[in-house]
């Protein structure tokens, strides 16, 4: 497992494998004869989903047939030692040519400007953007079967093509665990004389790590788009909005230990970082929040740790705590050497006091409070700066976030339809004069935001977007 590993960091760079050393080369070769041919491919599969996970699965295939080929002919015995040269060379023209069959890559027109190993590491830096939501659905057992037996190879290749690509951002251990013992429960069920209980059988055998690969995959994605310090203000206002009894100094500890979590296991190639982590940092949050709070204490009660952080991610937001009003920071607060800090608590106390403001929403606040610190606090008269700029902020955010605060809680308590028909009540009292038409649009534009970024995990970029 740990040359597989060390494998897919090579083959991270997928059409550019190596970087013009032949150490490169002697490693990426003494992999291929190591594993062999179809563990090498499969790898070879599995990394290039996850990296272009918007890819077809044809042209993925595409991919992994030219890499897979050019292993196998350059780490031949006797074979040229340019032909590793050549063969990477050859993939960087035809991923440039008009008609290449490989996946499509944001930027790529930039890097073809390029020439020799600049272009080769300019397409190799490129990657897709992670999908909004995982689109693998994981058919019936009876389907397993049906496809499993129709042709072996072309449901593995298939499989690991559309989980590594709906699950991109997961680790790349948690990736190939989930995978391998998944295509290993459907080859020994598929041919078990009672495949109904070795299915149930093997599917709880496999409940952790199923419940870990989408943890980590909602987790790096977070992190990925959010980076350590917003990562870390994300999750401080997740707990705050479930537990709004609880002091900043309470959980802002917890919240550094999950960004501390995500730096050091999203892109790791040690076997147990994730889970061993995130096992520890849950029994912390259960530790520091379960005598706190009834529904933390009912998630915390089981033995299984991932089951418990399961139960925690899916908590709806508390009830409005009713808390009385927050002292701002002072402008000499916000520009001293702890200015981030002040800040953060100010969001902090702005999160718990909504509690189903979306995290989109908390974002973007964030962002917006470096902004106006970081244009303000360099000035020669940085309270005249930060008070216009709050004035103003305040004018046109509040109306907004109590908006939005108020749409999230509807869609948080009511039944869908019933989220609905009040969401038409509300539109129509408030644009009287606005057509059916116009009206419907509305009505679908605020049902389709609740839907997607009310949730609790709400994808980032997307919602981002949305906001």
């Amino acid at each position: 497992m740990r040359a597989a590993l060390a494998l897919l960091l090579l083959l991270a760079a997928a059409h550019a494998l190596h970087r013009g050393k032949p150490y490169v080369r002697e490693k990426v070769c003494q992999e291929y004869r190591m594993l062999g041919k179809e563990n090498f491919r499969t790898l070879t599969i599995i990394a290039n989903s996850r990296k272009y996970s918007n890819g077809t699965f044809e042209e993925i295939g595409h991919l992994v047939q030219e890499i897979v080929s050019l292993a196998e002919t350059c780490c031949a015995d006797g074979a040229d030692p340019s032909c590793y040269e050549a063969g990477s060379t050859a993939l960087s023209l035809k991923s440039c040519s008009a008609d290449s069959p490989f996946p499509v890559h944001p930027g790529r027109a930039e890097c073809c400007v390029h020439e020799g190993l600049e272009r080769k590491l300019c397409l190799a830096a490129l990657r897709h953007p992670p999908q909004p939501l995982p689109r693998y659905l994981q058919p019936s057992d009876k389907e397993l079967c049906q496809a499993f037996r129709q042709d072996p190879r072309e449901f593995a290749d298939r499989f690991l093509y559309e989980y590594a690509s709906s699950y991109s951002q997961a680790p790349l251990p948690v990736l190939l665990a989930s995978t391998r013992t998944f295509l290993s429960m459907v080859s020994t069920c598929c041919i078990s004389p009672a495949p109904t209980a070795c299915f149930l059988k093997e599917k709880l055998e496999r409940k952790t790590l199923s419940l870990l690969t989408l943890t980590s995959n909602r987790i790096c994605s977070r992190f990925s788009a959010y980076a350590k310090d917003k990562a870390g203000f994300s999750y401080l206002a997740f707990l705050a909005q479930k537990v709004p009894t609880a002091s900043f100094e309470d959980l802002l500890p917890l919240a550094e230990d999950a960004a501390e979590l995500s730096s050091q296991c999203c892109d790791s190639v040690a076997e147990d970082c994730m889970q061993k982590k995130l096992l520890e940092h849950t029994a912390k949050v259960c530790a520091a929040l379960s005598g706190r709070d009834g529904r933390f204490a009912d998630c915390c009660t089981g033995k299984n740790l991932m089951e418990n952080h399961f139960c925690i991610l899916a908590m709806p937001p508390a009830p409005d705590p009713k808390l009385p009003k927050a002292s701002e920071p002072t402008n000499k607060e916000l520009c001293g050497k702890d200015g981030a800090l002040h800040a953060t608590r100010s969001l902090f106390e702005l999160a718990r006091r909504h509690p189903s403001l979306p995290d989109a929403v908390l974002a973007k606040l964030y962002d917006s409070s470096g902004k106006l610190q970081g244009e303000c606090c360099s000035t020669k008269d940085p309270s005249a700066c930060l008070d216009s700029k709050r004035k103003r902020m305040e004018a046109e955010l509040l109306p907004f976030l109590e908006k939005a605060s108020q749409l999230c809680g509807q869609y948080n308590e009511l039944p869908f339809l019933e989220f609905k028909k009040r969401l038409r009540e509300s539109l129509a009292q408030a644009e009287p004069e606005a057509s059916p038409a116009h009206l419907e649009q509305l009505l679908e534009q605020r049902a389709s935001f609740a839907s997607t970024c009310c949730l609790p995990d709400a994808p980032p970029l997307l919602c981002a977007s949305k906001v």
